[in-house]
């Protein structure tokens, strides 16, 4: 039994053993960081005696190997298999939709107001026809230059090439840097004819030809139905955002098991957000399938820790203050939580921002921590849907249909009308239960039930805005 020596916070740490200066401090059996000072045993463990021990770019062949009781699970347990089917819609290339809808692009931020408008009476007109129509608006566009401008446009034919998208109208003002003809090559050529295309600067009503353009993609895409489906079809995005102390105890280990549970049915599983991955990578880079697959993966942490040097900045400037407030200290904390996320998966390929995933199991995605910024990475490489637990709670929904699940039931119950699933019962004995509840949970959010920020009408998109701006 430990006394406390200081008053403490729910989901705060608290010293178990003596920690002499600058000794590690660990937690998930992995170093979270170095004692800034003695810390005797009941001592609060904060930011007032606890520091990153993060530096820069790290020569990764030195890096022990990562340890296998980080994921919240028995690492020689056999992964679950996820059984049972969803209904989805079939694509003609083959793959699967969660969601039958028409998206409505915007090549510049000029025209996202005439976009989300524009989305919003189809929508209305249409209502019960398709499973809706939405544009999303966006700042950029224009005033890029180099792989700033080509980043934009990635990732904006990523998002037409999804097939939740059964139709996509590009939406274009005419002078912009991102020429809708640009973009309209950049997308995979499986799916351009469901793309349509509109310049505002053109002759006439910019409205009017926008809902004309509308009315054809709905038509279009109104005969599709749904059908049972193998969980192997799901691409699923991997997402943290307003994490806390008890993320990693509970909402993270549960996406962990099931993700475990969908690449053993044969199922896409994609993470990003690589600066949340700085600290914890040890795990992720023993699981590469293959020596190419690992350089990959280490050259991109490097590269993202090089990001940050280059801007003078350091790369360890986070968790952020409502991170800070729920618990978590260093970059490092929050790093070996997030990246229980993936479970146990095989690392299986490495993807740039704006590329569409290929392959079962995990894929690493190039995007940065900010939430709507990765959340819509994940998307563009093929999402269709997204996972995202949350211990302070969000209310932001991207173009896929995104599942809220909360680290405490003490969240889920204050913010109901955010939250999806309570992942606050993982710190009970039936870890499997709550696992296999979320797994048919997540099988009817693909089959078309309607997740919080679907109902709310929280779908939105946000691109990685990098180099100058002219």
């Amino acid at each position: 039994m430990v006394r406390l020596r200081d008053p403490v916070g729910r989901g705060h740490k608290v010293a178990v053993a003596a920690i002499a200066a600058g000794e590690a401090v660990v937690r998930y059996g992995a170093m979270i960081g170095r004692a800034c000072c003695a810390i005797a045993p009941g001592s609060h463990v904060h930011t007032h005696n606890l520091a990153t021990a993060l530096t820069g770019e790290v020569d990764y062949r030195r890096v022990p190997a990562g340890k296998s009781d980080r994921g919240g699970t028995d690492p020689h347990a056999p992964a679950s298999r996820m059984s049972g089917t969803w209904r989805g819609y079939r694509r003609k290339d083959g793959r699967a939709a969660t969601r039958n809808e028409v998206w409505i692009l915007p090549t510049v931020g000029c025209v996202a107001p005439l976009a989300e408008e524009a989305g919003r009476l189809a929508h209305a007109r249409h209502a019960g026809r398709i499973d809706g129509v939405f544009g999303f608006g966006h700042p950029h566009g224009c005033s890029q230059l180099g792989d700033d401008l080509s980043g934009t446009r990635a990732l904006l034919a990523g998002l037409a090439d999804n097939p939740n998208a059964g139709g996509v109208l590009l939406l274009g003002l005419g002078c912009e840097s991102n020429q809708v003809d640009a973009l309209l090559a950049a997308i995979p050529e499986r799916s351009r004819t469901k793309v349509r295309v509109l310049r505002a600067q053109e002759p006439g009503d910019e409205m009017v030809r926008t809902q004309v353009l509308l009315d054809e993609l709905v038509d279009q895409c109104a005969g599709a139905t749904r059908t049972e489906m193998p969980p192997a079809d799901l691409v699923v995005g991997l997402k943290c955002g307003g994490s806390d102390s008890w993320s990693g105890l509970t909402a993270n280990p549960l996406l962990g098991l099931f993700s475990d549970a969908l690449a053993a049915a044969g199922g896409k599983l994609l993470l990003t957000e690589i600066p949340e991955i700085f600290g914890a990578e040890a795990d992720l880079l023993d699981r590469a399938s293959s020596t190419d697959v690992r350089q990959q993966a280490e050259a991109m942490l490097n590269r993202f820790k090089r990001y940050f040097l280059d801007q003078g900045q350091p790369v360890s400037d986070n968790p952020s203050p409502g991170n800070i407030a729920g618990g978590i200290t260093t970059l490092e904390e929050k790093s070996l939580g997030a990246v229980q996320k993936a479970g146990r998966v095989p690392l299986v390929d490495v993807l740039g921002y704006g590329a569409a995933a290929s392959k079962a199991g995990l894929t690493l995605l190039e995007a940065p921590g900010n939430d709507a910024v990765s959340a819509t990475a994940l998307v563009a490489a093929g999402a269709t849907v997204v996972l995202f637990t949350t211990g302070r709670g969000t209310p932001l929904g991207f173009p896929a249909p995104t599942i809220k699940v909360a680290s405490t039931s003490d969240l889920a119950d204050r913010k109901a009308h955010w939250i999806d699933f309570d992942a606050g019962a993982m710190l009970g004995p039936d870890r499997s239960g709550v696992c296999a509840r979320f797994s048919a949970y997540v099988a009817a959010v693909a089959s078309g039930e309607a997740t919080a920020s679907e109902r709310a009408a929280q779908r939105s998109i946000a691109i990685w805005k990098r180099g100058v701006t002219l």
